[in-house]
Protein backbone atom coordinates (compact mmCIF):
# COMPACT_ATOMS: atom_id res chain seq x y z
CA UNK A 1 0.00 0.00 0.00
CA UNK A 2 1.37 3.32 -1.41
CA UNK A 3 2.61 5.33 2.15
CA UNK A 4 0.52 8.39 1.22
CA UNK A 5 -2.72 5.94 0.42
CA UNK A 6 -2.06 4.89 4.24
CA UNK A 7 -1.85 8.12 5.30
CA UNK A 8 -5.11 9.58 4.40
CA UNK A 9 -6.52 5.78 5.16
CA UNK A 10 -5.78 5.98 8.94
CA UNK A 11 -6.54 10.04 9.08
CA UNK A 12 -10.15 8.79 7.43
CA UNK A 13 -9.93 6.07 10.25
CA UNK A 14 -9.58 8.88 13.46
CA UNK A 15 -11.70 10.89 11.85
CA UNK A 16 -14.66 8.41 12.15
CA UNK A 17 -13.55 7.40 15.70
CA UNK A 18 -13.65 10.94 17.00
CA UNK A 19 -16.81 11.65 15.06
CA UNK A 20 -18.27 8.48 17.10
CA UNK A 21 -16.82 10.04 20.33
CA UNK A 22 -18.53 12.84 20.56
CA UNK A 23 -21.83 11.35 19.28
CA UNK A 24 -21.84 8.95 22.00
CA UNK A 25 -20.62 11.18 24.74
CA UNK A 26 -23.37 13.61 23.31
CA UNK A 27 -26.15 11.05 23.89
CA UNK A 28 -25.49 10.66 27.25
CA UNK A 29 -28.45 11.87 29.85
CA UNK A 30 -26.22 12.54 32.31
CA UNK A 31 -23.90 14.23 30.52
CA UNK A 32 -26.67 16.22 28.47
CA UNK A 33 -28.08 17.33 32.00
CA UNK A 34 -24.32 18.72 32.85
CA UNK A 35 -23.41 20.73 30.45
CA UNK A 36 -26.90 22.20 29.49
CA UNK A 37 -28.31 21.78 25.52
CA UNK A 38 -25.94 24.49 24.09
CA UNK A 39 -22.80 22.26 24.87
CA UNK A 40 -24.63 18.75 24.09
CA UNK A 41 -25.39 20.38 20.66
CA UNK A 42 -22.47 22.04 20.38
CA UNK A 43 -21.14 18.21 21.29
CA UNK A 44 -23.12 16.97 18.28
CA UNK A 45 -22.09 20.04 15.96
CA UNK A 46 -18.74 18.73 16.80
CA UNK A 47 -18.61 15.26 15.93
CA UNK A 48 -20.29 15.61 12.56
CA UNK A 49 -17.93 17.94 11.72
CA UNK A 50 -15.27 15.09 11.77
CA UNK A 51 -17.46 12.44 10.12
CA UNK A 52 -17.64 14.70 7.20
CA UNK A 53 -14.03 14.98 7.28
CA UNK A 54 -13.26 11.20 7.34
CA UNK A 55 -16.31 10.67 4.72
CA UNK A 56 -14.67 13.49 2.37
CA UNK A 57 -11.33 11.49 2.54
CA UNK A 58 -12.91 8.52 2.33
CA UNK A 59 -14.91 9.38 -1.01
CA UNK A 60 -11.39 10.65 -2.45
CA UNK A 61 -9.89 7.78 -2.19
CA UNK A 62 -12.59 6.58 -4.04
CA UNK A 63 -12.27 8.40 -6.82
CA UNK A 64 -14.05 11.31 -8.18
CA UNK A 65 -16.83 9.67 -10.56
CA UNK A 66 -17.90 5.62 -10.39
CA UNK A 67 -16.20 3.12 -12.06
CA UNK A 68 -16.79 2.41 -15.45
CA UNK A 69 -19.96 0.00 -15.74
CA UNK A 70 -18.43 -3.53 -16.84
CA UNK A 71 -15.25 -2.98 -14.33
CA UNK A 72 -15.16 -4.42 -11.37
CA UNK A 73 -18.51 -4.49 -9.47
CA UNK A 74 -17.14 -4.38 -5.44
CA UNK A 75 -15.18 -0.93 -6.72
CA UNK A 76 -18.16 0.62 -7.89
CA UNK A 77 -20.25 -0.80 -4.64
CA UNK A 78 -17.24 0.70 -2.79
CA UNK A 79 -17.82 4.32 -4.49
CA UNK A 80 -21.43 4.31 -4.28
CA UNK A 81 -21.41 3.44 -0.39
CA UNK A 82 -18.49 5.96 0.15
CA UNK A 83 -20.85 8.90 -1.95
CA UNK A 84 -23.64 8.18 -0.11
CA UNK A 85 -22.29 8.51 2.88
CA UNK A 86 -20.69 11.21 2.35
CA UNK A 87 -24.02 12.61 1.50
CA UNK A 88 -25.48 11.59 4.74
CA UNK A 89 -22.54 13.49 7.11
CA UNK A 90 -24.12 16.47 5.18
CA UNK A 91 -27.51 15.78 6.20
CA UNK A 92 -26.13 15.67 10.20
CA UNK A 93 -23.93 18.62 9.29
CA UNK A 94 -27.62 20.49 8.79
CA UNK A 95 -29.63 19.18 11.41
CA UNK A 96 -26.66 19.78 14.06
CA UNK A 97 -26.10 22.90 12.83
CA UNK A 98 -30.22 24.05 13.65
CA UNK A 99 -29.98 22.69 16.40
CA UNK A 100 -27.00 24.74 17.91
CA UNK A 101 -28.84 27.97 16.48
CA UNK A 102 -31.39 27.37 18.13
CA UNK A 103 -30.12 26.80 21.25
CA UNK A 104 -28.36 29.34 21.40
CA UNK A 105 -31.26 31.65 20.59
CA UNK A 106 -34.84 29.90 21.12
CA UNK A 107 -36.50 32.34 19.00
CA UNK A 108 -35.11 31.29 15.48
CA UNK A 109 -37.25 27.58 16.24
CA UNK A 110 -35.45 25.83 13.46
CA UNK A 111 -35.93 22.61 15.65
CA UNK A 112 -36.72 21.39 19.16
CA UNK A 113 -32.82 20.51 20.30
CA UNK A 114 -30.86 17.75 18.50
CA UNK A 115 -32.78 15.24 16.77
CA UNK A 116 -31.13 12.52 14.57
CA UNK A 117 -31.64 13.52 11.32
CA UNK A 118 -33.73 10.88 9.02
CA UNK A 119 -32.28 11.55 6.07
CA UNK A 120 -28.64 11.14 7.26
CA UNK A 121 -29.84 7.57 8.63
CA UNK A 122 -31.42 6.52 5.65
CA UNK A 123 -28.29 7.53 3.65
CA UNK A 124 -25.88 5.72 6.47
CA UNK A 125 -28.07 2.60 5.66
CA UNK A 126 -28.15 2.93 2.07
CA UNK A 127 -24.08 3.80 2.55
CA UNK A 128 -23.81 0.71 4.43
CA UNK A 129 -25.70 -1.81 2.33
CA UNK A 130 -23.22 -1.02 -0.69
CA UNK A 131 -20.18 -1.52 1.54
CA UNK A 132 -21.79 -5.41 2.48
CA UNK A 133 -22.51 -5.64 -1.20
CA UNK A 134 -18.69 -4.72 -1.95
CA UNK A 135 -17.40 -6.75 0.85
CA UNK A 136 -19.65 -9.63 0.06
CA UNK A 137 -18.13 -10.18 -3.81
CA UNK A 138 -14.67 -9.94 -3.10
CA UNK A 139 -12.43 -12.56 -0.93
CA UNK A 140 -14.82 -14.28 0.59
CA UNK A 141 -16.53 -11.04 2.80
CA UNK A 142 -12.65 -10.09 3.45
CA UNK A 143 -10.77 -6.81 1.79
CA UNK A 144 -7.46 -6.54 2.47
CA UNK A 145 -7.25 -3.24 0.92
CA UNK A 146 -10.50 -1.43 2.52
CA UNK A 147 -12.15 -2.70 4.86
CA UNK A 148 -12.84 -6.28 6.75
CA UNK A 149 -15.78 -7.69 6.70
CA UNK A 150 -15.85 -6.80 10.45
CA UNK A 151 -16.05 -3.28 10.03
CA UNK A 152 -18.41 -3.66 7.55
CA UNK A 153 -21.08 -4.68 9.70
CA UNK A 154 -20.06 -2.83 12.58
CA UNK A 155 -20.87 0.08 10.52
CA UNK A 156 -24.33 -1.75 9.18
CA UNK A 157 -25.63 -2.47 12.98
CA UNK A 158 -24.45 1.19 13.74
CA UNK A 159 -26.75 2.49 11.37
CA UNK A 160 -29.76 0.29 11.75
CA UNK A 161 -29.13 2.01 15.02
CA UNK A 162 -29.13 4.98 14.22
CA UNK A 163 -32.16 4.13 11.59
CA UNK A 164 -34.12 3.63 15.33
CA UNK A 165 -32.52 6.61 17.03
CA UNK A 166 -34.41 8.67 14.09
CA UNK A 167 -37.38 7.03 14.91
CA UNK A 168 -37.43 7.04 18.19
CA UNK A 169 -36.79 11.08 18.35
CA UNK A 170 -40.28 11.30 15.78
CA UNK A 171 -42.05 14.46 17.34
CA UNK A 172 -45.70 12.97 17.56
CA UNK A 173 -47.81 16.46 16.34
CA UNK A 174 -50.52 15.78 18.76
CA UNK A 175 -48.32 15.64 21.76
CA UNK A 176 -44.98 17.41 20.93
CA UNK A 177 -43.24 14.30 22.68
CA UNK A 178 -40.80 12.14 21.31
CA UNK A 179 -42.01 8.63 20.07
CA UNK A 180 -39.47 7.04 22.67
CA UNK A 181 -36.64 9.31 24.46
CA UNK A 182 -35.35 6.47 25.59
CA UNK A 183 -33.93 4.98 22.08
CA UNK A 184 -33.28 8.63 20.51
CA UNK A 185 -30.45 8.13 22.66
CA UNK A 186 -29.72 4.49 23.52
CA UNK A 187 -29.45 4.33 19.67
CA UNK A 188 -27.49 7.25 18.73
CA UNK A 189 -25.07 6.13 21.53
CA UNK A 190 -25.25 2.45 21.09
CA UNK A 191 -24.81 3.34 16.47
CA UNK A 192 -22.20 5.82 17.28
CA UNK A 193 -20.26 3.05 19.15
CA UNK A 194 -20.42 0.56 16.40
CA UNK A 195 -18.89 3.06 14.52
CA UNK A 196 -16.25 3.42 16.89
CA UNK A 197 -15.19 0.02 16.95
CA UNK A 198 -15.24 -0.29 13.26
CA UNK A 199 -12.90 2.60 13.04
CA UNK A 200 -10.58 1.23 15.08
CA UNK A 201 -10.46 -2.28 13.78
CA UNK A 202 -9.80 -0.61 10.47
CA UNK A 203 -6.86 1.74 11.55
CA UNK A 204 -5.08 -1.54 13.13
CA UNK A 205 -5.75 -3.53 10.02
CA UNK A 206 -3.66 -0.21 8.14
CA UNK A 207 -1.07 0.11 10.64
CA UNK A 208 1.17 -2.95 9.97
CA UNK A 209 0.08 -2.61 5.82
CA UNK A 210 2.13 0.74 5.90
CA UNK A 211 4.96 0.02 8.05
CA UNK A 212 8.14 0.03 5.89
CA UNK A 213 9.47 -3.62 5.22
Amino acid sequence: MPAERAIRLRREAWGFAVGSLFFMVGAVPFYQEAVGTVVADLTFFVGALFFTAAGFIQLALSGRRPPRRGGNRPDRFDWWSAAVQFVGTLFFNISTTDALITAINSQTQLSSGWRPDAFGSICFLVSSAFAVAATTERDRLWDPRARTWRCTWLNMLGSVLFGLSAIGAFVLPSTDDLVSLFWANAGTFLGAACFFAAAVLSRRAIAPAASPR
